[in-house]
């Protein structure tokens, strides 16, 4: 069974292929796996019925030569993607035993190509965190531990589920969502790597919205290459999604090892935060070095409106958070707690339905969307916004091929260890990540090291719109050259 855990995507492809293991064989591996591992608490619903039997129709299709991109391969879904017929809550309490009656276009897209779903993961509730210590089910567990401590350190958020599962081997790679980072700093947190394409490369459509301007789908797999297979199976277009963009999804794969000879990386110079740590900075020269090794040329760059990114997103994701969880109000689905009149009933469903984030977030949206503070707010923002993707724009058109900054400003905490922080202090985590959603560009988390405290830290490469290839061909030097293999010590 450790063997066909070890197996990334490649390897388990080409294996089932060779008739060396069936799809059923690697799925009763992985929900073995998930059965001894429930203590990190990454699935939130288990569907192993399901698995098997779409384990069976796959290794059916392999048999006759009719193989998917993903065929047979077992996967986790975060629960914030509807799953026809199977519970989907965004982690939730006031979306209670919600049953979807649809499939989300992304796990559509990846149950046609023959990947097997192992079930839901966890996630902050809603998709509002950055330690996955929101949601209703409990945080989920990273697999890392400090050396010498036997500490519970968060996964990161909002996807904690999803990169605890797959640094765990509890699934072969899982699906995400990133609308300040949500990708990115959980993979970092956890020594895997994710990315978050272009904004609509892949459809919103199913998917239990956030931030509808900022929310993005992508994956979380064991390695660059796995990585790019999986975004492969989940971009394309979808008519349904009004931001969908009809664009031809390029060979992914191809581009992983591609040579970077000749590339320009830009360093942004107002990435170097005040109180950063050494070893981040150090991670970071180091990164930008192996490039230049590897051909590049690295160029410093300015991107001046870096420092009003993380205010500016803290006013439109709460605006439109408001206004998309407006529909949960206890009357066509999910929870409901009675009041004298209709109007208590709302107020009664939604306070106990909403757990302390979400309700701050939701409140904070309305208040900058309310007469007289629309415009000094909410406006503002969204002209900052502009101006953030405006100084990448500028950087990209003077011949920058991409970009290199530190993914996280620090490895991952202890769950609780920053219960009593103010909510400001969490939302620092997303001070390197958030850019990259308000300016609705492509951007990769890589396991570049460990810190000190022998916990993964990574890289991020931030890319021109819909240029995810040259990502994955710059990740994969990173990768190559930190060795790759950055998995945790078995302890659970």
């Amino acid at each position: 069974m450790t063997d066909l855990l070890d197996l990334s995507f490649a390897q388990a492809r080409a294996a089932m292929r060779a008739k060396d293991v069936s799809a059923v064989e690697l799925t009763r591996a992985y929900l073995d796996a998930i059965e001894q591992a429930r203590t990190l608490n990454a699935y939130v619903l288990e569907t192993p019925e399901i698995a098997l039997e779409r384990a069976r129709g796959s290794d059916e299709r392999i048999g006759k030569g009719e193989a998917g991109a993903l065929e047979g391969l077992p996967l986790g879904v975060k629960d914030l993607f509807c799953t026809e017929g199977v519970r989907t809550t965004a982690c939730s309490k006031i979306l209670g035993d919600f049953t979807p009656p649809y499939e989300s276009h992304v796990t559509d897209r990846m149950r046609r190509a023959g990947a097997v779903m192992l079930g839901k993961l966890n996630n902050d509730e809603f998709a509002m965190g950055s330690s996955n210590e929101t949601s209703c089910f409990g945080a989920p567990v990273n697999p890392w531990r400090r050396t010498g401590s036997d500490a519970a350190l968060v996964a990161g958020g909002s996807s904690g589920g999803s990169a605890a599962a797959v640094a765990a081997r509890l699934c072969l790679g899982a699906t995400a969502t990133d609308t300040g980072g949500s990708i990115r700093q959980p993979a970092a947190f956890t020594g895997t790597v994710g990315i978050k394409p272009t904004y609509g490369r892949c459809s919103r459509w199913g998917i239990v919205a956030f931030a509808s301007s900022l929310d993005q789908a992508g994956p979380i797999a064991r390695d660059v290459r796995d990585a790019a297979i999986l975004l492969g199976a989940m971009a394309g277009y979808d008519p349904r999604d009004s931001t969908s963009i009809d664009r031809e999804v390029p060979d992914y794969e191809a581009a992983v090892g591609r040579s970077v000879k000749g590339l320009r990386i830009g360093i942004p110079r107002e990435y170097r935060v005040e109180g950063m740590p050494a070893e981040i900075e150090q991670l970071w020269t180091t990164g930008a070095a192996q490039l230049k090794a590897a051909g590049a040329e690295i160029v410093d760059v300015s991107l001046p409106h870096t420092k009003y990114a993380l205010p500016a997103y803290y006013i439109v994701a709460p605006a439109e958070a408001s206004s998309n969880l407006a529909r949960y109000d206890g009357v066509r689905y999910g929870r409901r707690v009675p009041g004298p009149d209709i109007t208590a009933m709302y107020e009664n469903t939604r306070a106990e339905g909403f757990g302390s984030e979400v309700r701050r977030r939701i409140m904070i949206g309305a208040y900058v969307l309310s007469a007289g503070y629309y415009d000094a707010y909410y406006v503002r923002a969204q002209k900052v916004r502009t101006l953030i993707r405006r100084d990448f724009e500028t950087v990209f058109a003077d011949g920058i091929d991409a970009i290199l900054t530190p993914a996280t400003p620090s490895a991952a905490f202890g769950i609780g260890e920053k219960a009593n922080a103010s909510p400001v202090e969490m939302y620092l985590n997303d001070v390197f990540t958030v850019t990259v959603n308000m300016a609705g560009l492509p951007g990769i988390a890589v396991p570049a090291g460990l810190s000190g405290e022998g916990l993964p830290l990574a890289l991020q490469l931030i890319g021109r719109p819909f240029d995810e290839e040259t990502l994955f061909a710059t990740a994969s030097v990173i990768e190559d050259a930190g060795g790759g293999g950055f998995s945790p010590e078995r302890w659970w």
